[in-house]
C-alpha cells in the first residue's frame, strides 16, 4: 500500500513547476488528481505524461481561475463528482504578480497579485473546507507560501505582503479546523527552478541559487516529496506550520534581487502573470530620473 492511497487531491497551478511535479508525485503515491490551471495546454500535456506513466484512470484537468469563487466551487464539486470525495486540497497557484517601485505600483496590478495569491487561498480553503467536512475523516490543506513572505529581500513588496498573509491564514485556519481533523499546513519555497522563475531561460537566475549553502540546486521535485510528506498521515500531528523547503536561504540570510536602486524590482515595473499563459506587462524606468 502506498502512502496515498485511497486519497482524493486537486493541485492549484497543477499544469507546471512545483505543481505539475506533485501531482506526478500523488499520483505515484497512489492518490486521484484533479488538476486545476489556467493554462489549459499546460494542463493538456500533464494530462499526457500522467497517462504516459500509467496513470490516466486517476488524473482529470480542470481549467480554473483561482481568483474567482464559481472556479474553485466548480473544482472542488468536479473532484467529488469524477472521485467521489476529497481529502488532499494543495492550494499551489502563484504568479509573480506586481513588481517595480511602490510609487510605479499600479492599484490594478496589486489587486491583481493579492487575488491570486491570497484570495484564491481563502477561496480554496472554504470550499475545499466543506468538501472534507461533508464526506467525514478529516482531510489536509496545503499552502504554496514562500520565504518572501517571512522576511524582506526575498520578493517584490506585492508579492511578499500577499504570501505574508497567506501564512498568517494558514495559522488562523488552522485553529479553526483543527476540531475537524482537517490540518492546514504550508511550504515556503526559496529559488525554485521553475518557469515562474525563469521564464525559460533558467541560465539568468544562476547568481539566486549560488546565495543558498546548499550546494544543490532547487528543483521542482524537492517540493513534491516535503508535500506527499505533509498530506499523508506520517505528518498526521503537524498542523498550522509553514515549513521552509529553501536550502539554507533564509538560514544564511538574503538580498536575492540586490539591495537598494541596484535591486532589480526597482530598474522595472509590471506585473508578472506567471504560467497562466496571458502576457507580462514590463516598463522600463532606467531612464526616470
Amino acid at each position: 500500500m502506498t502512502r496515498l492511497s485511497g486519497k482524493v487531491a486537486i493541485v492549484t497551478g497543477g499544469a507546471s513547476g512545483m505543481g505539475r511535479a506533485t501531482v506526478m508525485r500523488f499520483l505515484a503515491d497512489g492518490a486521484k488528481v484533479v488538476v486545476a490551471d489556467l493554462n489549459e495546454a499546460n494542463g493538456a500535456e500533464t494530462v499526457s505524461v500522467a497517462k504516459a506513466n500509467g496513470h490516466g484512470a486517476a488524473i482529470a484537468f480542470v481549467r480554473c481561475d483561482v481568483a474567482k469563487e464559481t472556479d474553485v466551487a466548480a473544482l472542488v464539486a468536479e473532484a467529488e463528482k469524477r472521485f467521489g470525495r476529497l481529502d488532499i486540497a494543495y492550494l499551489n497557484a502563484g504568479v509573480g504578480g506586481a513588481f517595480g517601485p511602490i510609487a510605479e505600483t499600479s492599484v490594478e496590478d496589486w489587486d491583481y497579485t493579492f487575488a491570486v495569491l491570497t484570495r484564491s487561498v481563502f477561496l480554496g480553503m472554504k470550499h475545499a473546507s466543506q468538501a472534507m467536512k461533508k464526506h467525514g475523516g478529516g482531510g489536509v490543506i496545503l499552502v504554496t507560501a514562500s520565504i518572501a513572505g517571512m522576511v524582506g529581500g526575498g520578493g517584490s513588496h506585492a508579492y511578499s505582503a500577499a504570501k505574508a498573509a497567506v501564512i498568517s491564514l494558514i495559522e488562523n485556519v488552522a485553529a479553526e479546523l483543527g476540531g475537524d481533523r482537517i490540518r492546514v499546513v504550508g511550504i515556503a519555497p526559496g529559488v525554485i527552478s521553475t518557469p515562474l522563475v525563469h521564464r525559460g531561460r533558467p541560465e539568468k537566475y544562476e547568481k539566486q541559487f549560488g546565495h543558498q549553502p546548499w550546494p544543490d540546486r532547487g528543483e521542482p521535485e524537492v517540493i513534491a516529496d516535503v508535500a506527499s510528506f505533509l498530506v499523508s498521515d506520517e505528518a498526521r500531528f503537524i498542523t498550522g506550520e509553514t515549513i521552509k523547503v529553501d536550502g539554507g536561504l533564509l538560514a544564511q540570510g538574503i538580498a536575492l534581487w540586490g539591495t537598494g536602486k541596484d535591486n532589480t524590482f526597482m530598474k522595472s515595473a509590471g506585473v508578472n502573470r506567471g504560467t497562466t499563459g496571458e502576457a507580462m506587462v514590463v516598463r522600463n524606468l532606467r531612464d526616470k530620473p
